[in-house]
């Protein structure tokens, strides 16, 4: 992900993981808030050298990536072109706030094909409780303003919504909106999990003996004495947040509304590797570029002790395939705890993101993420649908209580004939 802007932002956010970068990453002591044109052609120019598949896909976040203004992005495309190897299509996109996108930005996102990232929370009262500008004041009439351009011009574009404590007790509204509104052609949802030190500490790097123990309530955001940003979704409300939305989306809006996770648990529940870094095997393939070249393993570990180089030094490809790297990717499978190795739904998130690792299990195993009894809460009511929708589409069923092999086994127990209810 390449970030030509780094943290610098035209809004404020409450719950940004990101802004606080500009201290961390000390942009005020040299540290340029643009990437230049010289640093820019080496990045396009390496990254391609990297590739071998036939099509190039590039990453522009931030930040704010639009605050650089459109005839840098016309740079950037001419750079493409002049490096583009012969056969190969070259693919970009652009996450957003959208603020900024007028009708010169959309006509040029649609020409080029860009697909959009735009970043909306929901209706307006929810939107705009976190998602302000600087003098405080909410952003939605102006994202919602980027919405009618991006659908005027015929932009691809995902939502991308945040999850928080305000959001994960209204979900049905906040899917409603997204769905009969904004009309989005797909639905990304990120869960805001951040412990009060997220501004100076970097993941994996406190004592594991500090680590509170699952059920904890110092866990629970707002909570007296809690370790969590009041701003963060709780374990259980971001599974009951799933469980909502995933009930209507069975119920009404399966193969007509794309929401990432639970299409991705279908092509898990089948037996295929989730397409998600975040609920996969192995993670380390999201690796971040600030604006002076600085590559970091992941977007959510830009922290000097993640920092795995620079592009001005080292290819990007060496950095991505450095014993290093390998080491961040593969840690996730290998340090998963006895209860994730134990549970039912390994297959299905193998422990979650590693960011989110920092609590310990009821017994007092140090590494289990802060999310399990959310996720382990709507895998279990999921599983039943999810074994349905395969079988009705004629799909193996390879995971799962409902499983092509438990019943089988069920069959062998019970006698031929056997069939479950849906």
């Amino acid at each position: 992900m390449a970030k030509p802007i780094g943290a610098v932002c035209n809004i404020d956010c409450n719950y940004c993981y990101y802004l606080s970068k500009q201290d961390l990453l000390e942009y005020k002591k040299g540290c340029s808030p643009e990437m230049d044109e010289v640093m820019l052609e080496q990045y396009i120019k390496n990254y391609m050298e990297g590739q071998n598949t036939p099509e190039i896909i590039f990453s522009w976040q931030g930040g704010e990536p639009t605050m650089l203004g459109l005839d840098y992005f016309k740079k950037i495309v001419e750079l493409q072109t002049k490096y583009q190897p012969s056969g190969v299509k070259i693919s970009n996109d652009l996450q957003t706030n959208g603020t900024l996108l007028d009708e010169k930005w959309s006509a040029f996102l649609a020409e080029h094909n860009f697909l959009v990232g735009l970043s909306i929370d929901g209706p307006q009262m929810l939107h705009d409780a976190y998602r302000t500008n600087r003098a405080g004041r909410g952003t939605h009439k102006q994202v919602m303003k980027a919405v009618e351009l991006l659908h005027k011009h015929n932009v691809s574009f995902a939502t991308l919504t945040c999850v928080n404590n305000l959001t994960s007790k209204n979900p049905l509204e906040v899917y409603r909106f997204l769905r009969d509104e904004v009309r989005s052609p797909q639905m990304q949802f990120i869960p805001i999990v951040e412990q009060k030190t997220f501004r100076t500490d970097a993941p994996q790097t406190g004592s594991s003996s500090q680590q509170l123990r699952q059920g904890d309530k110092r866990l629970i955001p707002g909570n007296s004495n809690s370790i969590m940003e009041p701003w963060c979704v709780s374990d259980e409300a971001w599974g009951n947040f799933l469980i909502a939305i995933f009930d209507e989306w069975v119920q009404k809006d399966i193969g007509k509304v794309f929401v990432q996770y639970f299409e991705a648990s279908v092509e898990t529940w089948m037996g295929r590797k989730n397409p998600l870094c975040t609920l996969g095997s192995l993670c380390g393939k999201g690796l971040a570029m600030e604006p002076n070249g600085d590559v970091f393993s992941c977007d959510h570990y830009v922290y000097p002790e993640y920092k795995i180089g620079n592009i001005d030094t080292d290819s990007l490809e060496e950095m991505a395939y450095s014993k290093r790297q390998q080491e961040f990717g593969f840690a996730k499978s290998r340090t998963l705890t006895s209860q994730c190795q134990q549970c039912d739904y390994q297959f299905a998130c193998y422990g979650e993101c590693p960011k989110n690792r920092f609590i310990k299990t009821r017994s007092g195993e140090p590494g289990l993420n802060y999310l399990c009894a959310g996720w382990k809460k709507f895998f279990s009511h999921a599983d039943r649908a999810l074994a349905y929708i395969l079988r009705a589409t004629g799909n193996p069923v390879a995971h799962g209580k409902y499983s092509d092999q438990m019943i089988r086994t069920a069959n062998s127990a019970q006698g031929a004939g056997f069939n479950p209810k849906f």
